[in-house]
C-alpha cells in the first residue's frame, strides 16, 4: 500500500515537472506538499512587472467561513470583513463556497485572497474592485457571471465610515489607480463587461496563469483614448490560456507598455491583441491558433488607423518567437527595442513556444489538496 502511494505521488510529481518546469511561477511553489502550511511563500513567486506585490505577507491569516455579504456592516467570517481590514491580511477559505456579493468587493491594500484548497466562486452579482490600492494578490478564484452594481453604501475599509458608491461596471476584476498587483491562477468567464480591466494610471501588474473562456471583451489596459495618465502603465501578461469562446481584447492596450509572453490563444472571434494611442506591445513566445474563418486570421488590430504603416509614429508592436497556427498572422510595426527591461525579481526566462501547451495546461484555479503537491 505504501509503495503504491509513493508510486502515485512520484507519477504526479513527474507529470507536474513535465508540464510546468518552464513556468517560473508554478515552479516556485507547486511541488511543496506543505503549501497549506507555507501559504505565504506564494508571495515570493511572482514575476514580471507585478513581482513586488506581496499582498498580505507577514500579516494575519484570516479564514472565510461564510459566503454571506453585508456591504455596510461586514460580519466576521465573511470575505468582505477580511478585505476591509487596515493591516496586511492573508485570506483563506474554510470550505467550498459560492459568494454572491451585494455591492462590489473593494479590497484594501496589503491583502491576499488565496482560494487554494477550496472551490471558491464569486458570481451572479457585482465582483472585485481594486481602487487606489497597492500590494494585492488574487489567486485561485472562479469569477463568473458578474452583474452591474446599483449605487449604494459600502464600508470600504474598517478605518473609514460607510461611503456612497456609484453604480460600477460588471467587470470580474476592475483595477484603477493601483500598483503592485498580481492576478494569478483564476478562472474567469461570462461577465457583462470585462474580465480584467486596468485603468487610471495603474501600473506594476502581472496577470498570469489565468483561464479566460466564453467572453467578449476579455482584458482592457488603459482607461480611454483621452486619458494620457496611462502612458506609464506597465503590465506583464504571461502563462494564460485564452479560449474557448473568447472574442477580443487579449489584451486591448492604450498607451503604456505590455509584455505578452508564453500565452496560449485557442482562437478568437474578432482579434487577439489590439490597441490604440500608440502602446508598446512585445509579443514573445505565444501560441496563436487562428479560427477557421478566413476573415479572422489576423492576431492584431489597431484602432483609429487602417494599417500599421498609417499609425502615427509607427506604433512599436513586435512578435518574437511566436507560433502562428491555422493561418494566423501578426502584423508588426515600428522600429526599436521592445524588451521589457525587467530588473531583479521581475526577470523570467520566456520559454520556447513549443512548450506553451504544457506550460498553460493548468491555467485557471487549481484543485489543491493540503499535504500534497498541488499537481
Amino acid at each position: 500500500m505504501l509503495l503504491a502511494m509513493v508510486s502515485l505521488l512520484l507519477q504526479a510529481s513527474l507529470s507536474f515537472s513535465a508540464s510546468s518546469s518552464s513556468n517560473a511561477i508554478d515552479n516556485c511553489w507547486r511541488r511543496d506538499a506543505n503549501w497549506a502550511q507555507n501559504r505565504m511563500k506564494l508571495a515570493d513567486c511572482a514575476v514580471g512587472f507585478g513581482s513586488a506585490a506581496y499582498g498580505g505577507k507577514g500579516g494575519e491569516i484570516y479564514t472565510v467561513t461564510t459566503p454571506d455579504d453585508n456591504p455596510t456592516n461586514p460580519m466576521p467570517g465573511s470575505l468582505r470583513y477580511g478585505v476591509s481590514r487596515k493591516n496586511p491580511v492573508w485570506i483563506i477559505f474554510a470550505k467550498d463556497m459560492n459568494i454572491k456579493l451585494h455591492m462590489p468587493l473593494s479590497v484594501a491594500s496589503h491583502k491576499t485572497i488565496d482560494g487554494r484548497g477550496a472551490n471558491v466562486e464569486i458570481s451572479n452579482g457585482p465582483c472585485i474592485r481594486l481602487d487606489n490600492v497597492n500590494n494585492i494578490i488574487i489567486h485561485g478564484l472562479n469569477i463568473h457571471d458578474c452583474k452591474p452594481s446599483v449605487a449604494g453604501n459600502v464600508q470600504v475599509t474598517e478605518s473609514a465610515s460607510v461611503l456612497w458608491m456609484t453604480k460600477q461596471d460588471p467587470d470580474a476584476i476592475s483595477i484603477t489607480g493601483s500598483k503592485d498587483i498580481w492576478i494569478d491562477h483564476n478562472t474567469l468567464s461570462r461577465c457583462l463587461d470585462g474580465l480584467i480591466d486596468v485603468a487610471l494610471a495603474s501600473t506594476a501588474i502581472t496577470i498570469s496563469n489565468n483561464r479566460f473562456t466564453y467572453h467578449d471583451k476579455v482584458m482592457l489596459l488603459g482607461h480611454s483614448d483621452d486619458y494620457a495618465g496611462d502612458k506609464n502603465m506597465k503590465v506583464t501578461v504571461a502563462y494564460n490560456h485564452f479560449g474557448p469562446g473568447v472574442m477580443q481584447r487579449m489584451p486591448r492596450c492604450r498607451y503604456g507598455y505590455v509584455h505578452v509572453a508564453n500565452n496560449n490563444y485557442e482562437g478568437w472571434g474578432i482579434y487577439a491583441i489590439g490597441g490604440s494611442m500608440h502602446p508598446t506591445i512585445s509579443s514573445e513566445g505565444n501560441r496563436f491558433v487562428a479560427p477557421n474563418d478566413q476573415n479572422l486570421k489576423q492576431v492584431t488590430r489597431r484602432e483609429a488607423c487602417d494599417a500599421a504603416s498609417s499609425c502615427p509614429g509607427g506604433w512599436l508592436w513586435q512578435s518574437v518567437g511566436d507560433m502562428l497556427v491555422n493561418g494566423a498572422y501578426f502584423v508588426p510595426s515600428g522600429n526599436g527595442n521592445t524588451s521589457p527591461m525587467y530588473a531583479g525579481t521581475q526577470r523570467f526566462t520566456v520559454s520556447s513556444v513549443s512548450l506553451v501547451p504544457e506550460i498553460t495546461r493548468d491555467a485557471g484555479a487549481l484543485a489543491c489538496i493540503p499535504s500534497k503537491p498541488c499537481v
